[in-house]
């Protein structure tokens, strides 16, 4: 019945007036609480005075229970029990009120002693006072639970449709705080189902937050569909990554969406909590284990030493920014040719270590006289060099225009730290240089070449050279700027289809901190010469991406969003080569580093076929100067490309 009546409250002009309501004045809610302390004191008199017919002729009763009101309302003001928002109310405002009450209580009993001392009369009955305490609390306690109850029973007025009904997994400490934020979420999100919690058997028939705990006696999906969910929000903090995944794969499998949060700390109030639940993302989906990094060497490297990062507005290039800041360098020279990109990544890094000297130097590293006065005026100590050239059919399209960045770019910027001694030149590469099929993957090889050969050179001449010359060598970046993610989530966005070259392609992958801590690692163990690759973990199916990150994103694959086959694009091959075959790599303190065995050649044949192909740039034809890049990489072999003739 009373279901019914709210509801037509709801429909009519006032439940429209209810759902634009706003926060009542502070003075209005202290007038209640007065208001609710004159009504205990009135049932008070009634049950002490009328009952008992005790009197006392000291004071007239409306001054007696005045001098209650007024110490209470002193003490109301001095608390603040008033400033919280009635409809919000926590276990704060409750302790708020207990301590405003109790302090009053005891004044009170302290003014009564006191007259009974020096007067040698009595103000107040001392039950009577300790009834009014006891009520007063009560029915201020009450009014806020009850205002409470009403605007999440009857209240909430945002689209039921609109809200997702959800089930949140675990039943600890951490989920009952993600539920009691969740509750009193404004606007809300999620309409609560229940808890599923698969440790304790004993908890079938109770409850939590007056919402249900199921045992995980079945398949997740099973009790989600059972509950009418939508949605599993995970919560548990004792989950294990492989535990979390299985779960997160179900669900998927079944359609359901998924949600996580992390731990929550103990200061943290209910709308820091909300804000941390967020749609599970497909870099948690990496089955990876955490990276522990060798920092004392790092440091070491880095600790007041200048540093310098070409591409660092890029995605990789700024992640490294980011990290060395933790490592307390004396200055950071942050180069790119983008000017908006690293003029926002400038504002961005400023605040979180003002005792670093932070210099934006816009430059093309192409431009080997910008770069020498970059070198003069601040003489590096260390060199990450990010700035490439990384999409592959469109450097099928501009191989000279690979060849200026990717290969001359390196040059410059490998020459230079050694004529200004830099300490350690750190290269980033890519998996696509090994065996490569692309134009892109081959400037890449051409610029490793350059660099290991560089070293070796110095080396044999046995010339007293600070410079270490290393080179690192990874696969594709999640959420990176040549990465497949930001494609797929920008295509789910607008409706579909998502586009994948074949159905059978894999890669390999990592998150960006993962890549950039490696990077850092790989510089501070190199001795020079070496090129490092990472442990990527297992291959990922591009369709089974696809597929996760549409499940994710709340829809059905084929039915609400589609996948669309569009065949290999030019230089793109179908399988990546395996990175961490034991028999082509030497195993290093790091079980995520190894180092590739690579045949060394002489720097000198290296330096004259890279001249030789820096001359055919601005006048040759691209015929010509893909195929002087083969004669530097012989294993160059291009597929899906116009330039696969020039193989025979």
């Amino acid at each position: 019945m009373s279901n019914s009546i709210f509801g037509i409250v709801k429909n009519s002009v006032l439940g429209k007036r209810f759902h634009n309501i706003g926060y009542l004045p502070r003075w209005i809610i202290f007038a209640i609480d007065v208001f609710i302390v004159l009504v205990a004191s009135i049932i008070t008199y009634l049950i002490i005075y009328s009952l008992s017919n005790l009197r006392y002729n000291y004071f007239g009763m409306a001054t007696r229970y005045g001098l209650i009101i007024l110490v209470n309302a002193i003490f109301f003001l001095v608390y603040r029990t008033y400033a919280g928002i009635i409809r919000h109310s926590t276990f704060i405002d409750g302790v708020k009120l207990l301590i405003s009450t109790t302090t009053s209580y005891i004044f009170l009993l302290v003014v009564n002693f006191s007259c009974l001392v020096f007067f040698d009369k009595v103000i107040f009955v001392t039950t009577g006072l300790f009834i009014n305490f006891v009520l007063s609390f009560l029915l201020l306690f009450l009014f806020r639970i009850l205002i409470k109850y009403v605007f999440e029973k009857y209240m909430h007025f945002e689209d039921k449709k609109k809200l997702i009904n959800a089930v949140i997994y675990g039943s600890d400490a951490n989920a009952i705080s993600v539920a009691n934020a969740l509750k009193t979420e404004t606007p809300s999100r999620f309409k609560l189902r229940g808890f599923i919690d698969k440790f304790n058997q004993n908890k079938t028939s109770k409850s939590i937050l007056n919402l249900p705990i199921f045992n995980q006696n079945k398949k997740i999906a099973v009790i989600l569909r059972s509950l009418k969910a939508d949605a599993l929000i995970i919560a548990e903090k004792s989950l294990s990554k492989e535990e979390t995944i299985a779960i997160v794969e179900e669900c998927l499998e079944f359609n359901f969406k998924v949600f996580t949060v992390p731990l929550i700390a103990d200061w943290e109030d209910e709308k820091q909590i909300s804000t941390k639940v967020k749609s599970f993302e497909i870099e948690d989906l990496l089955d990876r284990k955490p990276i522990v990094l060798d920092t004392r060497a790092i440091s070491t490297q880095l600790d007041g030493k200048t540093i310098m990062i070409t591409g660092a507005a890029g995605s990789i290039g700024s992640e490294i920014t980011r990290q060395i800041l933790s490592f307390n360098p004396k200055k950071i020279i942050i180069v790119d040719q983008a000017e908006t990109p690293l003029h926002n990544l400038s504002l961005e890094i400023k605040p979180f270590n003002d005792k670093v000297v932070l210099r934006s130097v816009l430059a093309d590293i192409r431009n080997r006289e910008a770069l020498d006065m970059v070198f003069a005026k601040y003489n590096p100590n260390v060199v990450y060099h990010a700035a490439a050239y990384k999409h592959v059919p469109l450097m099928e399209e501009n191989p000279s225009q690979a060849v200026f960045t990717n290969v001359l770019g390196t040059k410059n910027l490998a020459d230079l730290s050694l004529q200004y001694e830099v300490e350690c030149f750190v290269m980033v590469s890519t998996d696509k240089a090994v065996n490569p099929s692309s134009v892109m993957g081959a400037s890449k090889r051409i610029a490793e070449k350059y660099v290991q050969t560089l070293n070796s050179n110095l080396n044999s001449d046995n010339r007293a050279v600070k410079t270490k010359f290393i080179t690192t060598r990874f696969g594709n970046v999640l959420g990176s700027n040549g990465s497949i993610v930001p494609l797929f989530s920008r295509q789910i966005a607008e409706g579909g289809p998502l586009t994948i070259t074949h159905p059978d392609i894999i890669r390999y992958f990592m998150t960006i901190p993962e890549a950039c801590q490696l990077v850092l690692e790989a510089g501070a163990m190199g001795k020079g010469g070496e090129i490092f690759i990472f442990d990527m973990g297992q291959p990922v199916k591009i369709i089974d991406l696809a597929l996760k990150m549409i499940r994710l994103a709340g829809f059905i694959p084929y039915k609400e969003i589609d996948i669309k086959i569009i065949g290999l694009r030019p230089g793109e091959k179908l399988y990546e080569e395996l990175l961490n075959d034991s028999s082509k790599t030497l195993p290093t303190h790091n079980n995520k580093i190894m180092i590739a065995q690579e045949i060394q050649e002489d720097h000198a044949s290296i330096q004259t076929a890279t001249n030789a192909l820096l001359l055919h740039l601005g006048k040759s034809s691209n015929e010509d100067i893909v195929s002087a890049m083969k004669k530097i990489v012989p294993e160059f072999k291009s597929m899906n490309s116009v330039f696969e003739t020039l193989d025979a």
